[in-house]
């Protein structure tokens, strides 16, 4: 992890101080595109609280927080085992008084095709990327929002025509999208909206938990967007915050795709995707707005 001395601040396009007053919850909070939108949402006057597993990623990142004049504070906790999210939740919110938005991004995957796939393999992802997110989201609703309000979004993929080689993945985060739509419908009278963010091919540190062989094909990916490159942990981290934001307030059930229309291609089209010289025009430019985005191994 870089822990220099940042060269700026956190260039958000939102207005400073949008989220002044609020404490936001974000999973995954320590690596990847949870850390980068930790780093937005402070800057824009939130209280970030980081949730994982791993106690020296949550530290390093509230301390980059802190460092860039931010508030973050963190707790560890696996949100696979129901009590400790229920323990975690209620620290938070005896802490900071209600829990104004949640960001559900943690979660992980491993390439493997369903006929090599055990069912310990299986399971685990499904609690990472489904049934821990349900019930960070549940409990964050059952103690705070549902007295208050506020606004949850869950970080899924782009699993359209689901997911070969990480099925287990595929079938969580197509779980967690109907799970978006379902709560959004039953928690809309208690003042609560629920969205999804689905991030294509990201260049984030999550990469670098691939094996090394799997690094040709990593780089390879971006030969299959039409916008001819990966998007960057900032482009996901500002779809968070809209969602998350008063512009949104009549937004909830939906997902909201970043993934330059990877999606759309076709056998036959691979002539369309955009060349160097195009992807610097100004409406598909990559925005890197994150001051201390870390540049995956694989790529370097």
């Amino acid at each position: 992890m870089n822990t220099s001395p940042p060269a700026a601040h956190y260039r958000s396009v939102f207005s400073p101080g949008l989220l002044r007053g609020q404490v936001i919850l974000v999973t995954g909070g320590g690596s990847g595109i949870g850390r980068c939108t930790a780093h937005e949402l402070a800057s824009l006057g939130a209280h970030v609280v980081l949730v994982g597993r791993n106690p020296e990623k949550l530290t390093a990142t509230a301390q980059e927080i802190t460092g860039d004049g931010g508030q973050a504070s963190w707790h560890s906790c696996d949100i696979r085992r129901e009590d400790d999210v229920k323990a975690m939740v209620g620290q938070v919110v005896q802490q900071h008084g209600r829990i104004h938005g949640l960001v559900n991004n943690a979660g992980g995957q491993y390439i493997s095709p369903l006929a090599k796939t055990s069912a310990k393999g299986w399971q685990a992802v499904i609690d990472t990327n489904l049934t821990g997110g349900f019930l960070v989201a549940r409990e964050c609703f059952n103690q705070s929002m549902q007295a208050h309000g506020g606004a949850v979004v869950n970080i899924v993929a782009d699993m359209w025509g689901s997911m070969p080689g990480m099925g287990h993945s595929g079938a969580a985060r197509a779980g967690m999208v109907s799970f978006t739509e379902t709560a959004a419908l039953e928690w809309a009278a208690q003042g609560v909206r629920v969205n999804a963010v689905a991030p294509g091919y990201i260049a984030s540190s999550g990469m670098d938990h691939y094996p090394p062989e799997a690094g040709p094909m990593l780089r390879e990916m971006r030969n299959t967007v039409p916008q001819g490159r990966f998007g960057t942990e900032a482009e996901t981290s500002a779809a968070i915050v809209f969602l998350l934001s008063p512009a949104a307030s009549f937004v909830s059930g939906t997902v909201l795709r970043v993934d330059g229309a990877r999606p759309q291609m076709r056998m036959g089209w691979q002539q369309a995707v955009a060349k160097p010289d195009v992807q610097e025009r100004d409406a598909v430019k990559p925005f890197d707005g994150f001051h201390r985005a870390v540049t995956p191994k694989v790529f370097q």
